[in-house]
Formats: C-alpha cells, structure tokens, sequence
C-alpha cells in the first residue's frame, strides 16, 4: 500500500479543515512520539525474542 503525494495532499487538507492551522503541529507532535514510542516497543521485544533464541542455542 503505497500512498502518493496526492493522497497525502488530500490528507493534509481535510485534517486542516477539520482541525485548523493552530491545533496540526500540536496533533504532529502527538503523532510522532506515539510513532516513536511504539517502535522503541517493538524493537524492545524483538531483542527480547533474541536474546531467549541466543540463551537456547
């Protein structure tokens, strides 16, 4: 699924309309740290799972 610059555009718009100007960076940064934080998540466990396959051989 790859979204193009026109469906980003799209997306860009109606969460302007929807939200306004003042609130997007503010709905950016929330955006991006809840990415951020589900990926240190993520990888956490894939060390995990490493590390117990290491412990195992």
């Amino acid at each position: 699924m790859n979204i193009g610059f026109g469906e980003i555009a799209l997306i860009v718009f109606f969460a302007l309309l929807i939200f306004g100007p003042e609130k997007l960076p503010e709905l950016g940064k929330a955006a991006g740290k809840a990415l951020r934080e589900f990926k240190k998540a993520t990888n956490g466990i894939i060390d995990d799972e490493e590390q117990k396959t290491q412990k195992h051989d």
